[in-house]
């Protein structure tokens, strides 16, 4: 089983990454999609005059503030164009895609995080002068639960699923939930042997201005303390979905660029970062972060 995390930033061309699809669905290989669609949101909440809001908390992790207004512009973006344009263009290559959110069947049933602690912007995290305030109406939670057996049953079919935010509380409510972190542990919950997160970033970087200054790979040891030194924005959020998938079972997580022509391929050839499960022998990070050149 192969799960890959399609982000939905700018840049990002489903075409080709439905092409890479179907040719894994053709040679018998069991796929799992979750995608993103966080640009269009933005640019929808644009245009419907609700601007988006992002937030960041005092650990440093950004993310969008979901009101009920945002979540109906959410799921037009997401669950409406998204999902359907990467079905479409499954279907047109002969996969029998199905197109699903987190609530559907409650793929993802997890907890809402109503009133959560922002740091106002241009604040850190261990800077005294940081301003931190309490925000209150937020759907957005984390996934607890995946019903993995009926995805399971749905491969079994000869589907291939297409599954986007949001998520469900068991109160029925759907909460906006972290895609990637959302693919992590439905990679853990699949048994999947290793998770792709495709985004419009290289992958790890010491200088995010420098693609030349990608970290090709990363051992579980190693992983908080790169996301400290190197990681910002939402690749921190990348490096904790890859430790909760390494530390669900996954074996091999591949953070890589989404936009070049083959981006599936180069993934799983390793072109990007790679985060492994350590073994026995693998002790060389024990005592701290070590670039791997």
């Amino acid at each position: 089983m192969l799960v890959i995390k399609a982000g939905g930033g700018r840049g990002i061309h489903y075409e080709s990454v439905c092409d890479e699809l179907a040719a894994l669905h053709r040679d018998g290989q069991a796929v799992v999609v979750v995608h993103g669609g966080s640009h269009l949101t933005n640019e929808l909440a644009e245009a419907l005059g609700h601007p988006p809001q992002f937030v960041t908390s005092p650990g440093g992790f950004t993310s969008r503030f979901t009101d009920r207004r945002t979540m109906e512009i959410f799921m037009m973006a997401y669950c409406g164009h998204t999902n359907k344009t990467i079905v479409e263009g499954l279907q047109r290559r002969g996969v029998n895609a199905i197109g699903l959110s987190g609530i559907d069947a409650r793929i993802w049933t997890g907890r809402q995080k109503d009133a959560i602690r922002v740091v106002d912007e241009g604040g850190r995290a261990g800077d005294d002068r940081r301003r931190e305030r309490l925000m209150r109406g937020n759907l957005t939670g984390t996934v607890d639960e995946v019903n993995h057996e009926f995805l399971k049953q749905l491969v079994r079919a000869e589907m291939m699923p297409v599954v986007c935010p949001p998520a469900m509380t068991r109160e029925g409510v759907a909460i906006n939930v972290d895609g990637d972190r959302a693919a992590a542990i439905t990679a853990a919950r699949l048994g999947a042997r290793e998770l792709l997160i495709l985004s419009n970033v290289p992958g790890v970087m010491r200088d995010v201005e420098n693609p030349d200054s990608l970290i090709p790979r990363i051992s579980r040891a190693e992983l908080e303390s790169v996301s400290n030194q190197y990681a910002e924005g939402r690749m921190k959020i990348k490096l904790l979905a890859a430790a909760k998938a390494i530390d669900g079972g996954v074996q091999r997580v591949v953070i890589a660029d989404a936009r070049p022509e083959h981006c599936v391929s180069r993934a799983l050839d390793g072109n990007g970062t790679v985060i492994e499960a350590e073994r026995a022998h693998d002790n060389e990070a024990k005592d701290g972060w070590q670039a791997h050149d």
